[in-house]
C-alpha cells in the first residue's frame, strides 16, 4: 500500500460547505468526490487513521462518490459509516463496504401505553419475557425455528419475508419494510461446508446475537408513550457467506496481499453474480430475522401491558444495491453502517405509503442516550440518499474494558431507571460512554439538510448479548475495529 501524501493534515483540507457538509478533495483522493457529513466537533473527534480507509474506498474501480456518515468509525478496509457508489456497468461490487453482518438493520414499533406504565416491575416483566422468548448472544440459537432442514431453510432465504408469511402467516402489516425480499437466482448455490459455514445459520433465525445488537424498550418524547426498537442481522449465515467470498476474491486478486478486507468483484469475474446473490439471501436472512424477533417481542409486550404494538418500519444498513442517482445515473450504492433515506417523490417509493412522505429512518443511540426515528429530505440526494446507522464508537471494545469501571456503569444506569437485561449488569464494552453522543450525530443530519426529527426516543430497558468472548480476525485488526455481531 502506497504512502499517503495528506494523512498528517488531511483534517484541515476538509473544506465546510454552504450546504452543511465537508467536501474532502486532497492529492489522494485524486478527483473522487469525498463528502464528510459530520459537524467541526465530530470532524475534530474522528479518529486520525480513517484517513486511510476513506482513501481505500476511492480506489475501487469505477468509484463515483465517497460518503462518510456522522457515525463514522473505523472498519474493515472502509469506514463503519460509509457510503461507496460504483458505477454500475463499470464499478466494483465492494465487499469491505458491505461487511460481514451483510443486511444488519432496524425494526420499530409503537403503541398506545403511556410510558408511566413502565415501571420497574413492568420492565424487569418485560425483559424476562423477551429473554425466554429469544436467544441472546453469539452463540444463541433459535427458539422459533431450532430445527430447521436444509431445504426449508434454503426457501425461507431465498424467498424472504414473501415465504414466510404465505407459508407460517404474520400478525403484522409487512407493508410498513423496506422490502420483502431481494431475488436470488435459482442456479447459485449457498457455499454449504466453504470457508465460511454459513451452515451455522441454520439453527439461527430469531436470535438476537451479540456485539452491539439489542432490542430495547423506549418512551417517545414527542408523544409520551411506549416505542420498541430491535437491531440484529444475518448472524452466522451472513457471516459464513461474506468470509466465503472475501476469501474467493483474495484468491482472484493476489495483489491485495493481506488486505483482504479491500476484495471486490468486477462483472467480469465468475464471482461477481453469485456474490449479489449472496448479499440477497444474507439480506433475507436478517430480514427474517428481524421479523421472527419482533414477532416475539410483540407476545412479550402484550403479556405484560395488555396492548398491541404496531410496526413503523424495517430496514437494512449493510447492501449493496442498485439505485439511481440524479446525479451519477445507474449505480450500485454500498452501505456500511449506513441507512438507505429516500425522501417523498423518490422514483423507488412510487406506489407504496411512502410515495409522498419519504420511508422512516431508524437511527439508535447507545442503551443511555436518545434513539431518533428521521424522516428523509431531498437533501438526502448529497449522501447518495444516505444517513447513518447509529451513534458510532468512540471507545473500542479493548479501550472500554481496560478503562471504565463496572459498578460505576451499572450505577449510572440504575440511576437512569435503565433496566438491562435482568441482572443490571451493563456490557461494558457497549456501555454509552463507548459512543458517541447521539445529539450531536444527528445534529449533522440536520444541519446538512438530509432528514428532519419525527421522534426522540430515551431507553427504559434494554437487553443485550453478554458474551464472554469475542471473535476477532486477526491480532493486526483488533484495536479498532468495532464489534462481532454473529
Amino acid at each position: 500500500m502506497n504512502a499517503l501524501l495528506d494523512q498528517d493534515h488531511w483534517k484541515e483540507k476538509a473544506h465546510l460547505t454552504p450546504a452543511g457538509y465537508y467536501e474532502l478533495d486532497t492529492r489522494d483522493t485524486h478527483h473522487v468526490p469525498v463528502r464528510l457529513f459530520l459537524t467541526p466537533k465530530l470532524l475534530l473527534e474522528t479518529e486520525d487513521n480513517i484517513y486511510q480507509q476513506i482513501i481505500n474506498a476511492t480506489k475501487f474501480p469505477g468509484t463515483r462518490l465517497v460518503a462518510i456518515t456522522p457515525d463514522t468509525h473505523f472498519g474493515y478496509g472502509v469506514p463503519v459509516g460509509s457510503v461507496l457508489v460504483t458505477d454500475y456497468e463499470e464499478g466494483a461490487l465492494a465487499m469491505g463496504p458491505v461487511g460481514y453482518d451483510i443486511g444488519c438493520g432496524m425494526m420499530s414499533a409503537q403503541s398506545n401505553v403511556p410510558s408511566q406504565e413502565a415501571t420497574y416491575e413492568k420492565k424487569m416483566a418485560f425483559n424476562r419475557a423477551v429473554m425466554r422468548k429469544v436467544d441472546l448472544g453469539v452463540g444463541g440459537s433459535s427458539k422459533r425455528f431450532p430445527k430447521l432442514s436444509e431445504k426449508e431453510f434454503e426457501k425461507m432465504v431465498r424467498g424472504g419475508a414473501e415465504y414466510y408469511t404465505q407459508k407460517y402467516g404474520t400478525q403484522f402489516d409487512r407493508s410498513r419494510a423496506e422490502r420483502h425480499r431481494i431475488p436470488v437466482d435459482e442456479d447459485w448455490k449457498i457455499p454449504w461446508g466453504g470457508k465460511g459455514r454459513p451452515e451455522r445459520g441454520m439453527a439461527q433465525l430469531g436470535s438476537l446475537g451479540g456485539g452491539n445488537h439489542f432490542i430495547e424498550l423506549q418512551k417517545s418524547e414527542m408523544t409520551d408513550t411506549l416505542f420498541v426498537q430491535v437491531h440484529t442481522g444475518s448472524r452466522g449465515f451472513g457471516h459464513g457467506l461474506a468470509t466465503n467470498y472475501f476469501d474467493l476474491a483474495r484468491v482472484e486478486r493476489p495483489e491485495l496481499g493481506r488486505d483482504i478486507d479491500l476484495g471486490y468483484f468486477t462483472a467480469n469475474s465468475k464471482h461477481y453474480r453469485e456474490y449479489l446473490n449472496a448479499v440477497a439471501a444474507g439480506g433475507n436472512f436478517a430480514i427474517l430475522n428481524r421479523l421472527i424477533i419482533y414477532e416475539q417481542i410483540a407476545e412479550a409486550f402484550y403479556e405484560v401491558f395488555k396492548k398491541e404494538l404496531s410496526l413503523i418500519y424495517e430496514i437494512s444498513h449493510n447492501l449493496v444495491q442498485k439505485e439511481n442517482h440524479p446525479e451519477f445515473g445507474q449505480v450500485w450504492v454500498h452501505r456500511k453502517g449506513a441507512t438507505r433515506a429516500f425522501p417523498a417523490g423518490h422514483p423507488e417509493l412510487k406506489h407504496t405509503m411512502w410515495e409522498h412522505t419519504g420511508h422512516p429512518v431508524l437511527i439508535p443511540g447507545s442503551n443511555k442516550d436518545y434513539s431518533y426515528i428521521l424522516t428523509p429530505l431531498p437533501g438526502a440526494v448529497k449522501s447518495a440518499y444516505s444517513v447513518n446507522h447509529g451513534a458510532g464508537r468512540r471507545l473500542s471494545r479493548g479501550e472500554a474494558t481496560r478503562s471504565l469501571n463496572q459498578q460505576m456503569i451499572n450505577e449510572e444506569y440504575r440511576k437512569e431507571g435503565i433496566l438491562v437485561n435482568t441482572d443490571g449488569m451493563v456490557p461494558i464494552d457497549e456501555s454509552s460512554q463507548c459512543y458517541k453522543s447521539s445529539d450531536e450525530v444527528i445534529n449533522a443530519v440536520v444541519d446538512a439538510g438530509l432528514a428532519k426529527i419525527e421522534h426522540k426516543l430515551w431507553p427504559l430497558s434494554s437487553i443485550k448479548g453478554t458474551d464472554e468472548k469475542r471473535h476477532h480476525k486477526s491480532k493486526r485488526n483488533r484495536k479498532k475495529h468495532s464489534s462481532q455481531h454473529f
